[in-house]
């Protein structure tokens, strides 16, 4: 459908898991920060980051 409802409950009314609204708390102790500005870096979803890995950033003319 498209729509959001919003809801408290753990199951839409056609029996679908909900999702939350609300993010996930942030910890000072992340244990993946290093791993998922890796995978950010890798994939070009980093804002800044340079070009994937695999890709040639110089290019012949």
């Amino acid at each position: 459908t498209g729509l959001r409802v919003y809801t408290l409950k753990a199951a839409s009314p056609t029996g679908e898991a909900t999702f939350t609204a609300h993010p996930a708390r942030f910890s000072p102790d992340d244990k993946y920060a290093a791993q998922r500005v890796l995978l950010k870096k890798r994939f070009g979803l980093l804002a800044g980051a340079e070009t994937p890995l695999g890709k040639d950033s110089v290019h012949d003319e």
